[in-house]
């Protein structure tokens, strides 16, 4: 199976901590890779792509130092390399124009406020990984357990 790769990024650490423990069930089939700046996130996934393996979702603040979470997911969606991966905007301060922005321009699939749900996290990391491993032709037989069985069926009909 290839190498599949989830990072989330957030300049707060606890807040940071908090989306790593949603996400700790993921673990078992994912690598979950976390990040403190946009910058580290660019990085990070030339890093990746240079060993082969695979960005399937990016899970980004918004309110960063630097870069915002936006912007970041912007770039990211104009990168040829990374045109497949799954996006989702994490955020308490988020403008009404900062969210038209994530979802038309850098491909946003899902917004969640902050407090949120760490369940529903979850399930929608699961959902978009699997929608990453059909969108790239990959074999998800290894790991069909472990996948969004909605998601399956649909794509498979």
């Amino acid at each position: 199976m290839e190498k599949l790769n989830v990072i989330c990024v957030d300049d707060q650490r606890e807040v940071l901590s908090a989306v790593l423990q949603d996400l700790e069930t993921l673990e078992e089939w994912l690598n979950i890779e976390d990040c403190e700046s946009a910058d580290e996130v660019l990085e990070l996934m030339d890093e990746l792509d240079a060993q082969g393996e695979y960005v399937a979702v990016i899970v980004s603040d918004h309110v960063m130092p630097g870069m915002t979470g936006v912007e970041l997911l912007t770039e990211v969606s104009k990168d040829s390399r990374f045109k497949v991966t799954k996006k989702v905007l994490l955020t308490g301060q988020a403008t009404h124009h900062d969210t038209i922005t994530a979802i038309n321009t850098a491909g946003v699939r899902r917004y969640f406020e902050k407090p949120w749900k760490g369940s529903e996290l979850t399930e929608c990391v699961r959902s978009l990984v699997t929608e990453y491993i059909f969108d790239m032709g990959f074999d998800y037989q290894p790991i069909h357990q472990y996948l969004d069985q909605t998601v399956v069926l649909d794509r498979l009909r």
